[in-house]
């Protein structure tokens, strides 16, 4: 098991994201990013547009998703 942060792949705040995978963090990150938008904080709206945006370009997001597989990689297990 692993953490990531919110902000380390690239959103508003460093609420802590555990995970086997990356996909699992990345996953945790997306239902963070809506809920937070739902409740309405503002901080994570950009945060929020942008991880959409990604998955309308799929250069930028595959990119996005690549370095976020390998910062994961890099982490040490919890």
């Amino acid at each position: 098991m692993k953490t990531m942060t919110c902000r380390q792949m690239g959103g508003a705040c460093d609420a802590p994201f555990h995970g086997n995978t990356a996909d699992d963090v990345i996953k945790a990150q997306d239902s963070h990013l809506k809920k937070m938008v739902a409740g309405g904080d503002e901080t994570h709206e950009s945060a929020r547009k942008s991880m959409q945006g990604r998955w309308r370009n799929p250069v930028s997001g595959m990119r996005w998703y690549m370095n976020t597989r390998k910062a994961f990689a890099a982490l040490p297990k919890d």
